[in-house]
């Protein structure tokens, strides 16, 4: 029987989520911290270590939409469990890499295969299934996860790398990783009808959505044909093709290496970059709350357009002292960083219908993956060439000003109700 209890297990799943995801985003942001040490350790060329992490961003965003297929046929317990000691061993290996194509092989294809099987999927997984009311806050508390790990993380990383070398990095996420497995094992449940409950903000005759029976991998890539048919679809991937390359790929990858390059200390330049992630954190509850009260394409128009134009100003503050335009930057740019993550999911609710929306935004994700991996090699390939990484944030800056005017296509004609699936 149905029954409903005081405290709501939903957000029982909603913060041990929150909690790995934490922990994901430390390991996903220790890479930003490797460059500058592996260039002093073996004498490595930038676009050479950004290689790896560009491999590292690509496939965490193409394993997503597989994950999310994986989740809903073998359980979420068992794949983030097993993305957890995946990445676990890629860390470990990487303590005895001694060339670059070692690094690729570890941190870019098993870390990278690892935490993208947990990535976003997981938390979309987890609101979609546990939440029908506070779905788009709750969206963007999981997201915000991101902007937490790195505030915990990027200090500390760089601080271990100074005082004991760039190898007790690996052991550190290695030994993390592993210690968050027994923290899934017995706090996550699968949904709500396991505990005997609806989801929160469910109506009393509320039904789950019907599931595929198809293999994991068939769901995932029928969805996809399906979904290219759409030309919604499509605006949804290129919309976050610029946002994964401003963000994850530019600025998550190369703002420590640009800011030693101006003489900043890489432990201030990862606290800068940590003091993204408390505003994130800010801005992306606040893009939640937004998200379940106000049209999610015009939101996304403002987050684009605002972000294009803080990557224009960047170059011009650079970094030579944290003067006040420096903070104003972090602040601003950190409100917007992955404020477009709850408006994009419900977004892809509308595509195929609520049943697949987490497979969807898998696939959307993939593209901000995608772009994220090209900055990330781009950028480094801009810094060898000219000297700085100027050329990459005008160019990203310009791409996320023009999507500010695509993402008003989507759903074109469409009410904000139809749009609330």
């Amino acid at each position: 029987m149905i029954t409903r209890t005081k405290i709501h297990p939903a957000w029982i799943a909603a913060i041990v989520t929150f909690f790995t995801l934490v922990a994901t985003a430390g390991f996903r942001s220790a890479p930003s911290v490797l460059i500058i040490p592996l260039e002093d350790a073996f004498g490595w060329s930038r676009d050479q270590i950004s290689l790896a992490i560009s491999v590292n961003v690509l496939l965490y965003g193409l394993t997503a939409p597989f994950a999310a297929a994986l989740m809903e046929r073998f359980t979420v317990r068992k794949v983030v469990m097993c993305a957890l000691i995946t990445v676990s061993t890629g860390a470990f290996l990487t303590t005895y890499i001694h060339a670059p194509w070692q690094l690729i092989a570890t941190w870019g294809v098993i870390v990278g295969i690892g935490t993208g099987s947990m990535a976003l999927v997981f938390a979309a997984t987890i609101a979609n299934r546990w939440f029908v009311a506070r779905r788009g806050l709750v969206i963007g508390g999981l997201t915000a996860a991101g902007a937490a790990g790195q505030l915990i993380f990027l200090p500390g990383l760089a601080r271990l790398s100074e005082l004991h070398g760039w190898k007790s990095i690996g052991l550190t996420i290695a030994i993390a990783s592993i210690l968050m497995v027994p923290l899934i094992y017995f706090f996550l449940r699968e949904k709500p009808a396991d505990v005997g409950v609806l989801p929160y903000g469910a109506p009393v005759d509320w039904e789950p959505p019907v599931h595929s029976g198809m293999n994991a991998g068939k769901l995932a890539i029928v969805s996809l044909k399906e979904a290219s048919a759409h030309k919604d679809f499509w605006y949804l991937i290129g919309s976050f093709f610029v946002c994964g390359l401003s963000t994850s790929g530019l600025i998550g990858t190369h703002f420590i290496p640009a800011a030693h390059d101006h003489g900043m200390g890489q432990v201030m330049a990862a606290g800068l970059l940590a003091l993204v992630g408390v505003f994130d954190v800010i801005g992306t509850l606040f893009s939640g709350w937004l998200t379940d009260r106000y049209d999610p394409r015009k939101l996304l128009f403002f987050y684009y357009g605002l972000r294009g134009l803080s990557l224009f100003l960047l170059p011009s503050i650079l970094f030579s002292s944290i003067r006040p335009s420096t903070l104003v930057f972090v602040i601003f740019y950190g409100l917007d960083w992955v404020a477009t993550v709850p408006p994009t999911v419900m977004l892809c609710r509308t595509i195929l219908g609520p049943e697949r929306g987490t497979i969807i935004y898998g696939w959307v994700f993939a593209a901000h993956q995608i772009g994220g991996s090209i900055a990330a090699l781009g950028a480094a390939v801009v810094r060898v060439k000219f000297g700085d990484y100027a050329a990459a944030f005008y160019v990203s800056g310009a791409l996320c000003l023009i999507m500010s005017y695509f993402v008003l296509q989507i759903g074109k004609g469409k009410s904000l109700a139809s749009l609330s699936v």
